[in-house]
């Protein structure tokens, strides 16, 4: 019993930590590379500015009505 206080309670501090530290670097969360980046007609990624695939099959899975919105309230706020 006590093995699994300390390993959950280590657990939670190190979650704790790493919380606080997305939250004070003041940095927001990106995401991978692919993804939504695939399917816009861009040349290079928007995350690591790697050439995007032009034949990747991400861009006719995500190439629905919800990830183009997705997509175009990304280009409002960095634009």
């Amino acid at each position: 019993m006590s093995t699994f206080l300390l390993t959950f309670g280590l657990f939670l501090i190190v979650m704790v930590g790493m919380a606080f530290g997305v939250m004070f670097s003041g940095r927001t969360i990106k995401g991978s590379c692919g993804g939504l980046n695939a399917i816009a007609d861009a040349d290079k990624c928007l995350v690591c500015k790697k050439d995007i695939d032009p034949d990747s099959p991400l861009r006719e899975r995500l190439a629905c009505p919800r990830a183009r919105k997705m997509l175009e309230e990304m280009e409002r706020e960095q634009g």
